[in-house]
């Protein structure tokens, strides 16, 4: 029991700092209030980003690389178009699922208005080694796309790569330059993808707590008790702090401090440390 209520506690604590500093931060006068204040654009994205159950009347914002597969089969199995969380197949990030970007305004503004609204969130540099490892290490329409640019952007005699390669520093160069607005989802940050001050989110789950927030979301959503978050696959390989703090340390430190603004706000909003590049630290 100690062990337990002490987590808790840190997760009490943890939420109070989240919500304290999202009151602080999207109160200032130039935030948007709502998702109809938001440029057409970016009201699109998180549009896009929110799936809905009406059945259990909530929204859930998804960010890839942040658990939102299991959460997408869960929505699933609740809405009957899939038996169980653990049926073993590729999962279809369209079909069976409800976007809340599909419906009509007044919809979408009842819906924002009345259903419990919740998004999970992951450290923002954990993130991005998470979707550079799986994007460019796995999947080649990935390297294709992106990886074959990327490489002939950054590297002197880059033309003839596969898309294979691609460093992370690379990586990391590509997204200084691109506009955070336009980033694919899966390194696009969590604050252009959910908006957390245009919508007013009733939970920020953490992928740190995965299983004991999820569990807590489909509680109080009051969903079957059959239906439980899935475990992680077996041939999954979770980010470390050791692999973290291998590639960060060695990644050029300015290049980390540049792209730290673009992705300030999911640090500051869900109360994430900046990450320790210090010759000290990386000396361990």
């Amino acid at each position: 029991r100690g062990e337990e209520t002490q987590s808790d506690l840190e997760s009490e604590v943890l939420r109070d700092v989240r919500n304290r500093t999202i009151r602080a931060v999207c109160g200032r006068r130039a935030m948007p209030r709502s998702v109809w204040e938001l440029p057409a654009g970016q009201r699109r994205t998180v549009l896009r980003h929110l799936l809905v159950s009406d059945k259990y009347r909530f929204l859930y914002c998804y960010v890839p690389k942040v658990a939102c597969s299991n959460w997408k089969r869960i929505l699933k199995v609740l809405d009957g178009a899939l038996e169980s969380v653990d049926v073993k197949l590729k999962m279809d990030h369209k079909s069976d699922l409800v976007f809340l970007g599909d419906m009509k305004p007044d919809e979408i503004s009842y819906r924002l208005k009345n259903y419990y609204k919740f998004i999970f969130v992951r450290n923002p540099m954990e993130r991005l080694l998470s979707a550079y490892r799986n994007k460019f290490g796995e999947i080649k329409e990935y390297q294709q796309k992106y990886g074959v640019e990327i490489v002939r952007r950054y590297r002197k005699n880059g033309e003839n790569s596969a898309g294979d390669d691609v460093t992370f520093s690379e990586f990391l160069r590509y997204l200084l330059d691109e506009e955070a607005e336009r980033m694919n989802e899966h390194w696009m940050p969590i604050y252009n993808l959910c908006q957390p001050c245009a919508v007013r989110y009733d939970f920020i789950g953490s992928y740190e707590r995965l299983n004991a927030d999820a569990n807590y979301v489909l509680e109080r959503v009051q969903s079957p008790s059959f239906v439980r978050f899935p475990e992680r696959q077996s041939w999954y390989k979770p980010v470390t702090a050791e692999t973290l703090q291998y590639y960060l340390c060695n990644t050029q430190r300015r290049l980390i401090k540049e792209l730290l603004p673009k992705y300030i706000l999911d640090f500051s909003l869900f109360a994430y440390p900046l990450p320790n590049v210090t010759s000290e630290f990386c000396r361990q």
